[in-house]
This record gives structure tokens, sequence and C-alpha cells, in this order.
């Protein structure tokens, strides 16, 4: 009977180890809802593509799941570089941020994150997994990009199509002929994989084709009037909005290493509705959220299993950014926008 006690005791003790994290868990995503209501509101920077609609959509799924009425102001992207940049600038002179939550590309959340300016938080209790926790808690990676270069393919023969990074820098193209993006992190991420002295002597031949600079914006538009030839990097998004529009904008398929950059969400430091944008930032590796940020937006994850993210990347050599590789790439992409004659 003494064995049997200690056995059944053992057992509920067991039980409540085991059941705790789940309550735990459930206490902490109920007072963070709470907090949340209090709130009322998200200031949301995200990338001009997703668009109000995809917004509002998801603030619709979001404040149906968690019982809320919370507001989703959208600050559509138009330089994540310019605007990493101030928001740096404004936490030096010690003004609040602008935005709760930015969606940016990992390598302009390292900036953030070198400069400590993410309001970290522990978002495996809220149920997000580990694996997409990045940068000391601070951001969540939620979608992944597919950058290589692009064409337009009414205006560019399929022989001329470019088949290998270095094809950029056959001398036809030279002359304001490509198109080079602010996005100079795209190109930093190379070292990577090739090293900082091969990656570093490409982005200077590359300055020596005198490609036409710009914002993707921009260079997007260049490309579909056919003032350019080839975009040197576009993202998916513009490929995505291409498809839907009916523009004839298509990536170069084939070549590798595919970079992919991958869209964290995280809560700026100083951030006047902290809570709200953790939930919603939380909220965004969620089935319903992948689902609408694929239908708007165009990427899903390339590390959940049967997304076509996920299934694009089968096989290719794809370079993913990782946490110890954050300061090297912030270091390339300043010195790859000089060399390339970005002030």
């Amino acid at each position: 009977m003494k064995l049997l006690r200690l056995l059944s005791g053992s057992a509920l003790a067991l039980l409540f180890l085991t059941a705790w994290p789940c309550v735990a868990r459930a206490a902490l995503l109920d007072e963070v809802i709470a907090a949340a209501r209090k709130e009322g509101v998200i200031e949301f920077y995200a990338p001009a593509a997703v668009g109000p609609q995809g917004v509002k959509t998801l603030a619709e799924a979001f404040n149906k799941k968690y019982g809320l009425n919370i507001t989703a102001n959208f600050y559509p992207s138009s330089s994540m570089t310019a605007d990493i940049g101030k928001v740096a600038s404004l936490a030096a002179a010690g003004v609040p941020p602008e935005w709760d939550v930015m969606v940016v590309h990992d390598a302009a959340h390292a900036t953030l994150w070198l400069r400590k300016l993410h309001q970290p938080f522990d978002f495996g209790k809220l149920g997000v997994d580990p694996k997409l926790i990045h940068y000391d808690n601070g951001t969540v990676a939620f979608a992944n990009q597919i950058v290589l270069p692009a064409y337009n393919k009414k205006n560019l023969l399929p022989r001329a199509v470019p088949r290998r990074w270095e094809d950029l820098l056959d001398p036809a193209w030279k002359g304001g002929k490509l198109g080079m993006t602010t996005a100079t992190h795209h190109l930093a991420r190379l070292a990577t994989l090739w090293g900082e002295e091969k990656s570093t002597g490409f982005v200077k031949a590359l300055a020596g084709q005198q490609p036409t600079l710009g914002r993707q914006p921009e260079i997007y538009t260049r490309l579909i009037l056919g003032e350019i030839s080839i975009a040197v990097t576009l993202t998916d998004d513009r490929t995505h909005t291409a498809k839907v529009t009916g523009a004839p904008i298509v990536h170069a398929e084939g070549i590798e290493p595919v970079i992919s950059p991958a869209y964290h969400a995280g809560v700026v430091k100083g951030a006047r509705h902290p809570n709200a944008g953790h939930l919603f930032t939380a909220f965004l590796t969620t089935p319903e959220a992948q689902e609408i940020w694929g239908k708007y937006g165009g990427q899903t994850s390339a590390f959940v299993p049967g997304t076509p993210a996920y299934r694009y990347v089968q096989g290719k050599k794809v370079l993913y950014m990782t946490q110890d590789q954050a300061g090297m790439v912030d270091r390339l992409t300043r010195e790859y926008g000089k060399i390339l004659g970005f002030k």
C-alpha cells in the first residue's frame, strides 16, 4: 500500500511538472493579451508589397485569434536601408521610434541588434519554434525571400540570360545596362560562401560595369520600361508583384548560390506598444498568418515543410545568414555600398 501511494504521488508530481510549462505559457499569453488590449494599436512597418489589404487581413485574423480589437497602422517601406538608419539616428538622439514592429530582412535587423535596438522577449513562451527566434530573443523569422538577378523576358533573349553570378561581369552589360539596388547586403552575403576576398573582388568588378543605381522600386520600374537589361539582385516580392500584375519580370533561374534573406519581425527598443507588438510578432508564425503573408507578400518559410519556399529550395545551394555572420555582413554591406557608389 505504501508503495502504491508513493507511485501515485510520483505520478502526480510528474504530471504536474509536465503540465506546468503549458500552464505557465497560457498564463503569460493571457497577460500579454490583456496588456495588448490596453495598448489598442500597433504601428506596423513592413514591406510595401504586402499592401494595405494584406495588413488589414492580417489584423483581422490577429484580432479574431486573440479576441482583440487592435488597430494596425501600416507603414510601407520605401528603403529599408534608410529607414533602419533613421531608427538608429532617433535612438541616438533619445527619440522614441515611429514604429512598434518592424518587418525587415535579417541583415537590417542585424544592424539593430548590433546597436542593441531591439526590445527582447521570450517568444518561446508564446509557442514560437526556437529555431525561428534570433538576435538574442529580439526577432522572429517567419518568411524567406528568394534573391537572384532578374530580367524582362520580353527584352532579353534566352541565350543572353545570365547563368552564373560572374556572367554579370560580361562587358556586354557595361555602361548602365545593369541595375543595382540599395540592398547591398545581398552581395555581402556572398562572402559567407565565397569568402571576403572573392566577394569583394566581384563587387569591385561589378562597380566597373557602371551599373544604374537606385532603390528597389526604381530599379524594378526601369526593368519594366527597358531602361536597364538586368537587375543585379531583385527580391521575390517584386517578381510576385510582376506575376500578379502581368509584368514580364522574372528571376534568372539556375544561378547558384541562391540568396535567401529572411524576413524577421521584431519590436524596436522604446516602442510605445510593445505588448501588442510582441504578440503580433509571434502571431506571424502561425498557419493563418503564414497563409495571408504568402498570398499578399509572396513569401513563405523555407523551413516549414510543404510551403512553396520549402519546395523551391530543395536541391539548391542556398545562403541563409546566421547570427554569427551578422557582424561581417553588416560591415560589408556598408563597404559595398561605397564601392558601388551609394552615398
